[in-house]
């Protein structure tokens, strides 16, 4: 028996549940996990299904195509026991990566990461320890353009299903975004936009906040703004100092990502226009 799981959404009507399951059966499939949710702001319908079937991927993905153009569904299949391929890009902050690439090593998470990517050399002996490839790629306003298409060249040769910035601190081309879009995850601290720019955490302690926390989201052509994956916050008081709030962001960081990748690679998010399903 081989394990997929089913990504779909269409408009809502009645039978919907009904019509997949009947399809399902037909392939002589089980089902494993189930999950549905009814938009009922946008009249759209969103469902993921884990099952076990006997019929080979090729085979399934053609009757499924047909099916999907029947029922005006959009529909995606996934094989549930593939790592996914994951290129990380990364800075000169390093917690996030070395949080990813341990629960990797650790078996917590379901990627299989190519390749890392970034505009310093700080973290390459970090990336040998794991025999992961480190490409070292400076990015200047002059180069970056040539910068990014190599990123893309390493992206496309690794057939990477997943990009995630890790905090890279480069903002990304409309062009890049776009060729990313749907596939890339960022995550940044939850100030914005209230502490934008450099030093977030010295421009938090300076105001005095009570709450500091995280996002992860899906990368787009407008900064910091797409669909978001995960947030969370940790309470904070005046006795904290400028480096208590940076290390307490730092962990909120790495869990927030680590939550948003996981759920990515297990195909438990859909996205909603400017927002997103995420079936935990």
């Amino acid at each position: 028996m081989n394990t997929y799981i089913l990504n779909l959404h269409c408009p809502d009507r009645p039978g919907i549940v009904h019509a997949v399951t009947a399809f399902l059966l037909a392939q002589s499939s089980n089902i494993e996990e189930a999950a549905q949710f009814n938009d009922s702001v946008t009249g759209l319908f969103f469902m993921r299904v884990r099952f076990a079937s006997p019929t080979d991927f090729a085979s399934l993905k053609q009757d499924l195509i047909a099916f999907s153009q029947t029922e005006n569904m959009e529909c995606a299949l996934h094989n549930a026991t593939e790592n996914m391929k994951t290129v990380i890009f990364v800075s000169k902050d390093g917690h996030c990566l070395n949080d990813l690439l341990f629960r990797c090593k650790s078996g917590l998470l379901g990627l299989d990461v190519k390749a890392i990517i970034s505009n310093h050399k700080d973290f390459y002996q970090l990336a040998a320890s794991y025999n992961i490839p480190f490409h070292h790629i400076s990015v200047s306003g002059s180069s970056k353009e040539q910068a990014e298409a190599r990123q893309f060249e390493i992206i496309q040769s690794e057939n990477a299903e997943l990009v995630i910035l890790a905090r890279y601190m480069q903002i990304l081309s409309d062009d890049f975004c776009r060729k990313l879009s749907g596939r890339a995850i960022n995550i940044h601290h939850s100030f914005l936009p209230s502490f934008k720019g450099a030093k977030p955490y010295y421009q938090a302690h300076d105001r005095g906040v009570k709450l500091i926390g995280a996002t992860a989201h899906y990368v787009t052509a407008d900064l910091d703004e797409g669909p978001i994956i995960e947030q969370d916050v940790a309470r904070v008081d005046h006795s904290k100092s400028v480096e208590d709030l940076t290390a307490i962001g730092r962990d909120t960081e790495s869990q927030v990502l680590a939550r948003a990748v996981k759920w990515h690679s297990e195909h438990r998010i859909l996205i909603n226009g400017h927002k997103t399903v995420v079936f935990k």
